[in-house]
């Protein structure tokens, strides 16, 4: 698998435009995969693949700010059955769930501050040593230190790459949306899709072909302006019911000085490895997941000004 990995990545790692390595010190990423709302299966798998990606490209430092252990589950609410909610056994299970639901409340109270705790890592000081961030599938409300201070960070100079669910979080918190590009609104069945490549002089894009078929958890997203955003990829129609549209699957753009760059795909495990499968089963063959960690390489690169690429929006028709 590691020469694998090697033979189909190095190609595209000597054709990129950075310096040689050797004439300045790699860049410092943090890649935060914690999460509070749902976790996706692939992180551990991802987590690999970036630091791999760092490590062959050798142009790119990462460090990870990981989940913390012990999240506690939270107990299944009753359903009222036929007989209604006043049947003794209706009654006797609410019961047994107050009593659950307190002791889940008091352990997660205790592990949100473990999160908080993991989380000083983006305080505005200690971002001083980084020269980008990650938010690998992120979800739900994360209790950053400064979260305007991290969104300003970003727009001084930074790089933000985010992967799949990173538009899943910080729904209430506008300035991340803005940032960011767009927001997680649904998604249906998965499904293969051709996505569509808008910009093949791109880092990100480069190594795709101009359709691009990806079998995938397929995002559409809410709070997303075409003006704002330079497209890589996209599709053509809904993914699910085929209602012709604009649905974009990926895109980069400046934030003030900084750079962001966002693919939505990242669901499957084999979608991030060529050797990997989800639940026993391989939906994608080894050159797509190949191909989409030069993808993510390429839009890593670029975010951290290392590679080429175009951030203005395209044209509106």
């Amino acid at each position: 698998m590691k020469l694998l990995f090697r033979f189909l990545l190095l190609p595209f790692i000597a054709a990129l435009s950075f310096p040689a390595i050797g004439t300045a010190a790699p860049k410092k990423l943090l890649v935060v995969t914690v999460t509070t709302g749902f976790r996706h299966s692939c992180i551990p798998l991802s987590e690999q693949v970036l630091e791999k990606l760092a490590t062959q490209s050798g142009q790119f430092a990462v460090d990870f700010v990981r989940q913390p252990p012990g999240e506690p589950k939270a107990p299944s609410k009753p359903k009222v059955g036929p007989d209604g909610d006043k049947a003794p056994a209706f009654l006797a299970a609410m019961a047994k769930w107050v009593e659950e639901n307190r002791s889940y409340q008091a352990a997660h109270t205790v592990w949100i501050a473990t999160v908080v705790t993991a989380l000083q890592k983006l305080s505005p000081e200690n971002l001083r040593s980084y020269d980008g961030v990650v938010f690998d599938s992120t979800t739900g409300d994360l209790p950053l230190p400064d979260k305007q201070g991290f969104i300003d960070w970003i727009g001084a100079g930074h790089a933000f790459i985010g992967v799949h669910a990173a538009t899943d979080t910080f729904h209430g918190f506008p300035p991340f949306i803005a940032m960011i590009g767009g927001e997680f609104s649904r998604h249906g069945p998965q499904v293969s899709v051709d996505c569509i490549n808008q910009d093949p002089a791109h880092a990100a894009t480069k190594p795709l072909p101009a359709k691009w078929t990806v079998f995938d958890e397929i995002y559409q997203f809410k709070n997303f302006a075409r003006a704002k955003v330079h497209g890589l990829l996209t599709l053509d129609s809904n993914p699910n019911d085929k209602t012709p549209g604009d649905y974009p699957v990926s895109w980069c753009k400046n934030f003030g000085q900084g750079r962001v760059f966002y693919t939505s795909l990242g669901h499957r495990e084999d979608v991030w490895d060529p050797g990997a499968m989800l639940n026993g089963v391989r939906k994608n063959g080894t050159d797509v997941a190949s191909r989409y960690q030069e993808h993510l390489l390429g839009g890593i690169l670029w975010s951290l000004g290392m590679a080429q690429g175009d951030a203005k929006p395209q044209a509106v028709n």
